[in-house]
């Protein structure tokens, strides 16, 4: 049990702490949201990506004092449960607070029936996790029709820019390349933050969640998969390489690494869902910097980090996105899809040379020619051109152009 003394000091050292901060830079997302009216905002993302400063941009924005801010990841608030929101109702009747601004809450079972109750009373609600299931699958039961959801990614390559004061260019798409978006971590440059981190995701968001006890298995699945990006792999041929017991175990495992919205993993695209399952999926990093220090492969193939920053940038506007293998006859890099229809095709080739232009170009094609798409980009490092093949256009474009699309 919480004492309501307890709840009230740690709500009034986080609502200092939080209005000390640094306002930091406004995110993309602010403007997107609209008023809640009746409906709860949920934002999920990866641990440190900014969840906290955006709750506090909303709250310079909103300007309003009847405002009450509490992050549940307080050492003191260790073990609240369902029966502490009584408490955490009372102060909020103390205070004649109307906005609750509630940071991971998803660290309290039963958290949305609390949110449901609020709602219902004419609060407005806004809540943060760390873990995209939690959320979505709690909030869709005691809170269907009441909830908006909004994902916060690190920065982003166009956020990255006005942080960094700079300019799209080569220059400042390598330096995004190799540091990536994570907030702090580009205040300080400091490589142990991003070590920190991922090891902290693991413990925290996974062992800790789900009981894990093969703690080393698991670290070593992820140090893999950091090491990776891009790559296709399937959880039957890691489980010998990486002594892993069952390929069930590892498949769970990947989902709680993309719940925690470490890692992504593609389908490859096939009008079967049973094929999708089956077929190996490529796997993608949340932040770009995040394999150049955490990967015990420091130097990893350029092209297949350029990939995965072009994933990023495609993931923050699709959440519909498959790879095309053609067996034999190409493969394309990214299908992205919405409502069913297929918005871009995207190749992604760190630099077309005489000796891929062939592969590269015959695998977009072949992606055009299956959905009857006109148009499609092949994203490179720097180089610009224009290929036409038969009735096919494909836009070759520098990736820091792509990215401030």
């Amino acid at each position: 049990m919480i004492l309501q003394s307890t709840l009230e000091q740690v709500i009034n050292q986080q609502e200092t702490r939080l209005r000390n901060l640094d306002g930091g830079l406004p995110r993309e997302v602010l403007p997107k949201i609209k008023s809640l009216s009746s409906h709860a905002l949920i934002i999920s993302g990866i641990r440190r990506c900014g969840k906290s400063t955006l709750m506090l941009q909303m709250i310079n924005k909103m300007n309003d004092d009847k405002i009450l801010y509490l992050n549940f990841e307080s050492p003191l608030l260790y073990g609240f449960s369902l029966n502490d929101f009584s408490r955490l109702d009372a102060v909020i009747d103390k205070r004649q607070a109307e906005i609750l601004f509630l940071d991971e809450i998803q660290l309290v079972d039963k958290w949305e029936i609390f949110v449901r109750q609020k709602l219902d009373e004419g609060l407005k609600v806004i809540v943060t996790g760390s873990n995209a299931a939690l959320l979505s699958l709690e909030s869709g039961t005691k809170l269907t029709g009441r909830h908006i959801t909004r994902e916060l990614f690190p920065f982003s390559y166009q956020e990255f820019l006005r942080f960094k004061k700079t300019v799209p260019s080569v220059n400042s798409l390598n330096q995004y390349l190799s540091n990536g978006g994570f907030p702090e971590y580009l205040k300080t440059e400091d490589e142990e933050q991003l070590i920190t981190l991922f090891d902290d995701i693991i413990m925290r968001d996974i062992v800790a969640r789900y009981g894990i006890k093969d703690i080393r298995s698991l670290q070593r699945l992820a140090a893999f998969l950091i090491a990776n990006v891009g790559n296709r792999i399937t959880a039957t041929k890691l489980k010998q390489p990486l002594s892993i017991g069952a390929t069930s175990t590892i498949l769970a495992w990947f989902s709680h690494l993309e719940l925690s919205y470490l890692f992504f993993f593609v389908p490859m695209f096939s009008p079967s869902e049973k094929a999708q399952l089956i077929n190996p999926k490529k796997v993608y990093a949340i932040d770009p910097g995040m394999p150049e220090y955490v990967s015990q492969k420091p130097e990893q193939d350029r092209g297949r980090r350029l990939e995965n920053l072009i994933f990023l940038h495609l993931r923050r506007k699709y959440k519909e996105i498959y790879y095309l293998d053609h067996k034999g006859k190409g493969e394309c890099d990214f299908l992205a899809f919405k409502g069913g229809v297929v918005q871009e095709i995207i190749q992604v080739c760190y630099e077309l040379t005489p000796d891929n232009m062939d592969r590269e170009v015959k695998g977009i094609v072949e992606a055009m020619r299956y959905f009857n798409y006109a148009k499609a980009t092949i994203v490179t490092f720097s180089q610009k051109d224009k290929i036409i093949v038969d009735t096919y256009e494909i836009e070759v474009v520098p990736a820091w152009e792509k990215l401030m699309e």
